[in-house]
């Protein structure tokens, strides 16, 4: 019964679409761990987020594990155009809703009676890696271009990891990226207003939408070249290759909510390289520092165009030529184990900052994918509840010595602060859409693990 309450609790939130992420439409924080010191995990990878974070890292958890959360945001988006005309926009609402949110199970195959695999870890993962929700007025200044856009995608992860040595492991996993009716509308939608032209009233309400699904892989790896008397490690270095993943989206083009023609859409997610260094430079029985430097390459260049094509024949041009921009993230865990005013439990503190640039031109600016500059704050904390303490007071954090007794608790939470830069766009292919943009966020993270 433990263990079904503390399941109900880690996935019930799982199965929500996301939001409009800082960089284009990549959303970074998959867990509250990693999210409270910047995103910064891929040299450390320490829980069941490793299957997002860095696969390799699944080596180094033991037994099953399981995590579970999700991120509430809100934020403001103002525009001011070149006559002086201001616009308010967000995320989706002063809380976005539903939220992005995120899901992970590990498994050590010795630790649960499969010696015959050797040091192999399996997982399987449900995040929300990319996404757009933002939404504009539908009187707005720029509404032929855009007055709301909705990118409702997950990726479903599974994963495996093996151990080589003490001191190097591998991951390889998929990344399968679809849309399902219980996300939202079930598809990727943009709504705006008809310009004119093509036998269509000017001032007409029109969407394009569409779903679909893509595979994609990644491939990791996590050495440790130096560790303490205790085994663990005091450097460690990571690594993760995320391929290109091409996902053709088949919809419909409607105007006033009448179909006018089938659509199809090619959406192109990035390659992503992602590499990162972890030090400690405290690391004891009673006390833990880490400090780590990430950086993520990212191929937004692949993005050429988001042209729609429609079955009448005709097209809606939306040209792209993104470019590839890097992404520095830096943070730090403080971590106190049995700390003397809680015994039973590990206590955590982080903090961690990152810079996103951002990849679209003013030529193809589009509102609707907030192509800014984003400096990221973030704090957070974590809790471990572990031995004869219980969690909320009601729930023992430690069941037994069985194969698949409950052995410990964690809950972690992260704030980050999106502070984007602000930026003044010149010469756009859609003259309404030339003027100053500014927005700000605020993104609550929680995550709760469970290690059986």
């Amino acid at each position: 019964m433990r263990r079904f309450i503390c399941c109900v609790l880690l996935f019930g939130c799982l199965f929500l679409p996301t939001m409009a992420a800082g960089q284009a439409f990549r959303f970074q924080s998959q867990s509250a761990s990693a999210a409270g010191q910047g995103n910064v995990f891929v040299a450390d990878a320490s829980d069941p987020s490793a299957i997002h974070y860095n696969p390799a890292g699944m080596t180094q958890l033991r037994g099953i594990q399981a995590s579970g959360g999700t991120s509430l945001v809100g934020s403001s988006i103002t525009y001011k155009s070149p006559t002086g005309v201001d616009v308010s926009g967000d995320f989706g609402g002063i809380v976005a809703i539903p939220p992005p949110s995120h899901g992970y199970i590990t498994a050590n195959l010795k630790d649960v009676g499969f010696s015959a695999f050797g040091d192999l870890s399996a997982g399987i993962g449900i995040t929300t890696p990319f996404g757009l929700q933002t939404r504009y007025p539908v009187d707005g200044p720029f509404r032929t271009a855009v007055t709301g856009v909705n990118l409702p995608m997950f990726d479903i992860k599974p994963t495996l990891a093996y151990r080589l040595s003490d001191s190097f492991s591998f991951g390889v996993g998929a990344d399968i990226y679809t849309f399902a009716n219980f996300l939202g509308q079930g598809h990727a939608e943009q709504r705006f207003i008809w310009p004119g032209g093509g036998g269509l009233s000017a001032g007409t309400p029109a969407e394009i939408n569409g779903n679909g699904t893509a595979v994609g892989f990644n491939i990791s790896f996590l050495y440790t070249p130096f560790r303490n008397q205790d085994g663990k490690p005091l450097v460690n270095i990571g690594f993760v290759y995320r391929s290109r993943a091409t996902m053709h989206l088949d919809g419909e083009f409607l105007a006033n909510g009448a179909h006018i023609a089938d659509a199809r859409t090619t959406v192109v997610l990035p390659s992503v390289y992602t590499g990162g260094i972890a030090v400690w430079p405290v690391r004891d029985k009673s006390h833990e520092w880490k400090l780590e430097l990430d950086v993520d390459f990212v191929e937004w260049r692949s993005v050429r165009n988001l042209d729609t094509h429609l079955s009448t024949g005709g097209v809606l041009p939306q040209p792209a030529n993104w470019k590839n921009v890097v992404v520095i993230l830096t943070g730090t865990e403080y971590r106190w184990m049995k700390p003397r005013l809680l015994p039973e439990w590990d206590v955590a503190l982080r903090a961690g900052y990152s810079f996103t640039q951002n990849p679209v031109p003013d030529t193809t600016f589009n509102p609707g994918i907030l192509g800014l500059d984003l400096h990221e704050f973030s704090v957070g904390a974590g809790l471990t509840c572990k031995d004869s303490g219980r969690f909320l007071g009601l729930i023992s954090c430690n069941a037994g010595t069985g194969r698949f007794a409950q052995k410990a608790i964690g809950l972690d939470f992260a704030y980050r602060a999106w502070l984007f830069e602000s930026r003044t766009v010149t010469g756009n292919l859609n003259p309404t859409v030339d003027g100053t943009y500014d927005a700000i966020a605020h993104v609550g993270v929680v995550t709760l693990r469970v290690a059986f």
